[in-house]
């Protein structure tokens, strides 16, 4: 229970400076480090991954760098979308879970990758929040409630690059409005996977989300000081290992160890 520590300060470093990524992490680690099982890793990792990011939004809130009508067009229809994938998780097996993660983290971690390396500091989107397009913010809150039901995940890794690429907001305001959007998500999802019948350890979860909520507060310090062009990489970069790590576990290791593979 101890390596819950350190693994919870990381994942809160992770939301708390790059807006998402926590789940990213938090899975793999559960699965491969703490033993769990991965139907019990989605649920851990919702309950541990929305509490670093109400902790990193209310940073971010005070700095006003949340754009709250778009965080609202996002969140209230990924309710929705939380309940049909919660459904899909529960019938398909482990090794399929973390399979099918794997393009999906590859994706964002181009998009990403693409969106910080056109920027210069000086081309870089002005703070401030873009109009509100509801057709297309209420698509994009019924994708992440899909993600976040299906994965396990709250949808920052998804949510970030989109609202930079799509939307139009500079990295900073994306980061804050994704803490606030992953906050809601990830809670519901949460209480949508125990309802479904995913277990969680109250103990490892109690120490891991205490640890990941101080991550994030520190993570939410050190974001003002990072170029916006190095936030975007760095998530990039971290979305893209993990999900490397995970290509050759399921590729060449048989996926998730001994655990729930069903």
């Amino acid at each position: 229970m101890l390596l819950a520590i350190p693994f919870g300060i990381a994942i809160g470093l992770s939301v708390g400076m790059l807006g998402g990524g926590g789940a990213v992490l938090a899975i793999p680690v559960l699965v491969y480090a703490l033993g769990q099982d991965v139907h019990e890793a989605t649920t851990t990792s919702l309950v541990v991954v929305a509490a670093g990011a109400i902790a990193g939004g209310l940073r971010q809130a005070l700095d006003d760098r949340v754009c709250w009508r778009h965080a609202a067009a996002l969140a209230i229809p990924a309710s929705a979308g939380i309940l049909i994938g919660t459904a899909a998780n529960t019938a398909v097996s482990g090794s399929l879970l973390l399979a099918l993660f794997v393009p999906v983290m590859f994706v964002a971690a181009w998009a990403t990758w693409r969106k910080a390396g056109a920027e210069s500091e000086s081309e870089a989107p002005q703070a401030g929040c873009p109009p509100l397009v509801l057709r297309r913010d209420v698509s994009l809150g019924l994708a992440v409630g899909l993600l976040t039901g299906f994965f396990g995940v709250g949808g920052g890794f998804v949510v970030v690059p989109t609202l930079a690429l799509a939307l139009g907001f500079a990295m900073r305001n994306a980061i804050g409005t994704s803490l606030v959007i992953v906050s809601a998500v990830a809670l519901l999802g949460a209480g949508v996977h125990l309802i479904a019948g995913n277990s969680l350890d109250p103990g490892l979860t109690a120490v891991m989300t205490l640890a990941c909520v101080a991550g994030a507060i520190l993570g939410g310090s050190l974001a003002p000081r990072v170029a916006q062009r190095t936030l975007g990489r760095s998530f990039a970069v971290l979305v893209s290992l993990v999900a490397l790590y995970l290509l050759v576990s399921t590729a060449f290791f048989g996926g998730p160890p001994a655990g729930d593979m069903s």
